[in-house]
């Protein structure tokens, strides 16, 4: 509830935060839930792996102690795992801290949600960490990470319908002199294939509307990543049955190279 007494605890909190718990906050906002072991990735990425994991099982600690951050009654990696096997998420007193607009009231208990879902909240986050990294190295710069809904696109289909298109993220990254950018859908192997089918289908009927091209003068690939090779050959095997001038849209791949496809430029013969 937004009370005084809950709004003055969360400003005298900001005061005790250093940058980099503000910025662990942040990042749980904007992607739900994240293990522990992806947050030690993510933050004092110049230190050993020995520092850092130290550094990162205090920092947890601490605004788990604070109230900040809640752990999921599950473990990454079994009992041994300490602190890296927690899947966290932002409580309702670290969006209170945050301040974000129009959470009070209607917070998003995601960590209440089936391990299902968590793990496919997991897959986004790991593809976020693995293109920080590239980051941190030099390959890349991380323009856009759009999770949903913001990344959500609504538009006015051929038959005057509006429908909105649900990607899991959009993202942009910059590589040397190209700005890349891409829908991304994460697959876990759960959906059935018509589905999916049916999803790209309205894919295809965003990219024919040419709303984003006249939003933002270029259509982003559409990056379907699965779990394993049988997969990505099932997938592969439906983008076959689009129309063939769409077919270019889609690019299907393993979750384990989304970061290294996401880098990649279109064919010169895709006009993407």
């Amino acid at each position: 509830m937004n009370t005084p007494t809950h709004r003055g605890r969360a400003r005298r909190l900001v005061r005790q935060l250093r940058e980099r718990d503000l910025g662990l906050l942040a990042v749980l906002h904007q992607l739900r839930l994240m293990s522990g072991a992806q947050l030690e990735r993510l933050f004092d990425q110049d230190h050993p792996t020995g520092t850092r994991a130290r550094r990162a099982r205090r920092r947890l600690q601490r605004l788990h102690e604070l109230g900040l951050v809640v752990r999921l009654d599950r473990r990454i990696g079994g009992r041994r795992a300490g602190s890296s096997g927690y899947v966290y998420g932002l409580s309702g007193l670290g969006q209170a801290v945050l301040a974000v607009p129009g959470l009070y009231g209607r917070r998003r208990r995601v960590w209440e949600t089936s391990p299902h879902f968590q793990d496919h909240v997991l897959a986004v986050a790991e593809l976020h960490v693995a293109l920080r990294e590239r980051e941190h190295h030099g390959e890349l710069e991380l323009l856009t990470f759009q999770t949903e809904p913001p990344c959500w696109r609504t538009f006015t289909a051929a038959g005057g319908a509006s429908v909105t298109l649900k990607p899991d993220a959009y993202i942009e990254v910059g590589v040397g002199d190209l700005a890349l950018s891409a829908f991304v859908e994460i697959d876990m192997a759960t959906e059935a294939l018509p589905t999916i089918e049916r999803k790209c289908h309205v894919y295809v009927d965003y990219w024919r509307s040419g709303h984003e091209q006249h939003e933002h003068g270029v259509f982003p690939r559409v990056l379907w990543l699965v779990p394993d090779e049988r997969r990505r050959q099932r997938l592969a095997t439906l983008l076959d049955r689009l129309p063939h001038e769409a077919q270019p849209l889609f690019t299907v791949g393993l979750q384990t190279e989304g970061a290294w496809l996401l880098m990649q430029p279109p064919a010169p013969e895709t006009g993407l």
